[in-house]
């Protein structure tokens, strides 16, 4: 008896000095550890968490399951409501790991958490223990969204770039295939953008495209609106669910707006301002058809308005 409650101790000593934040609840889901890195971590001294199940106010504002709790509730279907990402197993054999995003109330901090939870059971197959362990990976996801904004973004503009865009048409195009919603597309471009550089040099030009796609952007009023640079000085909007006469509308408001910002241009022959030229473009996809389609449609309308004098839109149906 002896020899088993010193190793007891002893495991408990070890745990309570990992450098890994880490707690252990016992089959009511009370807390029988929470060690000192934990303490760390989540700026709760373990004198107000043992004993209790407060162990979640260390990562949410309000009461919800920590990962060991989904273990000891026996709720792992409700994993995917809870994170992120989670997986099976963990680093326990018979364990979860999980992810996501806790805005820690004690530190006023929000960071990216991966936790792993795994099971204890004594020689008959009881429950004894759930023990978790929490490892702040917010640097690592911080770096990995970057990563991942800049493979999809301009890096001048900021806004979507090319590659992205069309994966969304793509992606846009199924979508409205099978609610038979319409699709709508702008593309926009800059009236004599060679003569502005020419006039004002390409830092100049450079600061111009970045106020017309900042322009652009704010003059968007949904979330799902996608506005993109298409190439050089030509821009591009997709807009889902949107009738023509809606996408005419946003256009002439972009176009409006862009003239508004007062941006001289002394080599235009026709404003004082830079201004944009747009051609519209909308249908409802088919499967006998492709979203290439749609966007000659808009190339060719943006011909027109180009040939028809500029500082104007002209409108397409497919």
């Amino acid at each position: 008896m002896i020899d088993r409650l010193e190793q007891t101790e002893f495991a408990i000593n070890l745990m309570q000095h990992l450098v890994t934040a880490t707690f252990v609840l016992d089959p009511q889901g009370k807390v029988l550890i929470w060690n000192h890195a934990c303490e760390r971590l989540t700026g709760i001294p373990a004198s107000e968490i043992i004993g209790t199940r407060d162990h979640w106010k260390g990562f949410y504002s309000q009461k919800r399951p920590c990962l060991a709790d989904v273990l000891v509730q026996k709720r792992t279907t409700e994993l995917g409501n809870l994170y992120d990402a989670y997986a099976n197993p963990s680093i326990y054999d018979n364990g979860y790991r999980a992810e996501n995003w806790c805005v820690m109330p004690r530190i006023d901090k929000r960071l990216y958490l991966a936790v792993d939870a795994g099971p204890i059971y004594d020689r008959h197959g009881e429950l004894i223990a759930v023990v978790q362990t929490i490892r702040d990976q917010t640097d690592q996801r911080n770096a990995q969204t970057k990563l991942e904004e800049m493979a999809v973004t301009d890096g001048l503009t900021g806004l979507y770039n090319r590659r992205y865009f069309n994966d969304q048409l793509e992606s846009e195009w199924r979508r409205c295939n099978r609610s038979g919603e319409p699709l709508s597309l702008i593309m926009l471009d800059i009236d004599f953008f060679k003569s502005f550089n020419d006039t004002y040099g390409h830092l100049v030009g450079d600061e111009c495209l970045k106020s017309v796609a900042g322009t652009i952007r704010r003059s968007l009023l949904r979330g799902s609106d996608l506005p993109a640079r298409y190439g050089g000085e030509e821009f591009c909007v997709l807009l889902p669910n949107t009738h023509l006469t809606g996408a005419d509308t946003i256009a002439r408001r972009i176009c409006a707006n862009i003239e508004q910002l007062g941006i001289p241009h002394d080599a235009s022959g026709i404003s004082r301002w830079v201004t944009l030229s747009g051609g519209i473009a909308a249908c409802i996809p088919s499967v006998t058809d492709n979203p290439k389609h749609l966007i000659e449609q808009a190339d060719k309308a943006l011909y027109r308005a180009k040939a028809s004098g500029r500082n104007r839109t002209v409108s397409f149906s497919c």
